[in-house]
């Protein structure tokens, strides 16, 4: 593997972040967000140190045979380039701040892994974790036309007692920044529990970094939507984790 080579993300690649639905897999799906824009393979490997050099050489080949990302110079794009420097530890540090600091907009959901197929009577159960009143009653009212029963919890106990009520939920909507609790605390939590492990959750929040995303799709999240979002997108991202058509 060329750790000189330098990829960028095609249009195709800036659709696949921001249409909704992909079905790539976590591995491809982190280099994707850290490309977006131009990385070399020797950046790639110091941003994403969890990632062994056959993965990041593996995720590369299958992004750049789907024409989701191509060598640099083939790749017309007014992205930002968010470099990491030459590859000193200071430079690749001062990278990393620059990550977080970078405004980042994107709607991210996989889908899932088979289809849903809901009974006569079966109704989607969606846990609305949102503090903001208006948008989780505009969130609610949605999915309530959607056919999905929505219950909204914006601070910590009422998150506990949703997560601990019965019927469990079929889809968390996560909101990241709430009052008193970290989102991504949320997260961890329920991804600890072995009765809400394969609950899709899509992480929702302001303005977020790229470093951001991956950390929310690290730590187990099925989606990413940044706002502010169209509602359309959330109930098309939420169908899709779900495997509704």
């Amino acid at each position: 593997m060329d750790k000189k080579a330098v990829y960028a993300v095609t249009n195709k690649g800036d659709a696949e972040l921001s249409g909704v639905g992909t079905s790539l897999s976590a591995d491809a799906l982190n280099l994707l967000v850290l490309i977006d824009g131009k990385r070399s393979v020797a950046q790639l490997l110091k941003a994403a140190p969890a990632l062994s050099e056959k993965q990041v050489e593996e995720g590369l080949q299958k992004l750049a045979r789907a024409g989701i990302i191509a060598p640099a110079s083939e790749v017309t794009s007014d992205a930002i380039d968010f470099g990491f420097g030459k590859g000193s530890p200071d430079e690749s540090r001062a990278g990393l701040e620059s990550l977080k600091k970078t405004g980042y907009y994107v709607r991210i959901a996989r889908r899932a892994a088979k289809p849903r197929k809901l009974g006569p009577d079966e109704r989607i159960n969606v846990l609305v974790v949102e503090d903001d009143p208006q948008l989780a009653k505009l969130l609610k009212v949605c999915l309530q036309m959607e056919n999905m029963v929505a219950t909204v919890a914006g601070k910590k106990d009422e998150i506990l007692a949703a997560l601990r009520a019965p019927p469990k939920p079929d889809l968390i909507l996560l909101d990241v920044v709430l009052p008193d609790v970290d989102g991504l605390a949320v997260l961890a939590k329920i991804r600890e529990f072995e009765a809400l492990k394969t609950v899709p959750v899509i992480l929702c929040t302001a303005k977020a970094s790229r470093e951001a995303v991956l950390d929310g799709l690290r730590r187990g999240a099925d989606g990413y939507i940044t706002k502010p979002y169209n509602v359309d997108v959330v109930l098309k991202a939420a169908k899709t984790v779900i495997g509704l058509p």
